[in-house]
């Protein structure tokens, strides 16, 4: 018997890499749940505490006091988006600071991986399709919690999901860009959280109507993905009119941010690890 061995590539390397963003992002994924109780932990405690203290705590007086409902709705009504959004660009915060740090600085795995036929866009893909799959398991039980005390209808889940993911893209997007370019942490991380994160959670309407808010600090809730991600969710949730057209505006501001974000985040990973 005669075998016959016929010319042609035993391997396509092109097959082999098409991939890589998913290879990156399966690693990064498989790191991630070495501490997923930490992470479940964290995402179902923060809506809790949040929604018993602000949710049904201070809305019980502002209830009282705003005769039963604020603009139409109970509170916890009114407050459930903006938390529902926060979660989701939380979420994608915990990924795209530290643990792309890691990649790049202390274990260096991002230089191990280039250094394979995985490309820079790939990596910072990988690290993408992470930070988003963390943020998606954040909103998701966050939802589950919203539906428990009655805040928003079961219809409005799957568009509030969607709205807060593309707030969390944007965000993501922005601080990738960001930690790509940091060469060590010095407090960075630590100085956006107090100083841009907490004013943009506080003056983003997400308490109260960007409205009753001083004109000067108006501008934070504007530039802010949270407010606009707050304002379609509002309209999602439970009808509150803004307009066709500011309904364009918002879902075209968090996209800008996330296109804006990933322009700069890909050269930024290959000249970085081509060093």
């Amino acid at each position: 018997m005669t075998l016959e061995f016929k010319p042609g590539k035993a391997v396509d390397p092109k097959r082999a890499v098409r991939w890589g963003a998913l290879r990156v992002a399966e690693y990064r994924f498989y790191s991630m749940f070495k501490w997923i109780g930490s992470v479940i932990a964290y995402g179902l405690g923060n809506p809790i505490l949040y929604l018993l203290s602000v949710g049904l705590g201070i809305g019980a007086l502002v209830d009282a006091s705003a005769g039963g409902n604020t603009l139409g709705v109970s509170y916890i009504q009114f407050v459930a988006p903006a938390l529902l959004a926060s979660a989701a660009i939380q979420g994608v915060m915990d990924e795209v600071t530290f643990p792309t740090m890691d990649g790049f600085v202390w274990d260096k795995l991002f230089f191990a991986i280039n250094a394979t036929s995985v490309s820079a866009r790939q990596i910072a893909d990988g690290v993408m399709i992470v930070a988003l799959g963390r943020g998606l398991l954040t909103a998701v039980m966050y939802l589950g919690i919203l539906l428990a005390f009655g805040a928003i209808p079961l219809s409005s889940v799957v568009p509030l999901l969607l709205s807060a993911m593309l707030a969390g893209w944007g965000w993501a997007a922005v601080m990738l860009a960001i930690t790509a370019r940091l060469e060590r942490d010095e407090g960075y991380f630590a100085l956006i959280s107090r100083f841009v994160i907490a004013p943009m959670f506080l003056f983003s309407g997400t308490f109260y109507p960007l409205e009753q808010m001083p004109i000067y600090l108006q501008p934070i809730g504007w530039v802010s993905p949270l407010w606009h991600a707050t304002q379609i969710g509002r309209n999602l949730s439970y009808g509150l009119e803004i307009g066709e057209g500011m309904i364009f505006l918002h879902l075209g501001y968090l996209a800008l941010l996330g296109v804006i974000g990933m322009a700069f985040v890909y050269p930024k990973f290959k000249e970085r690890l081509a060093r």
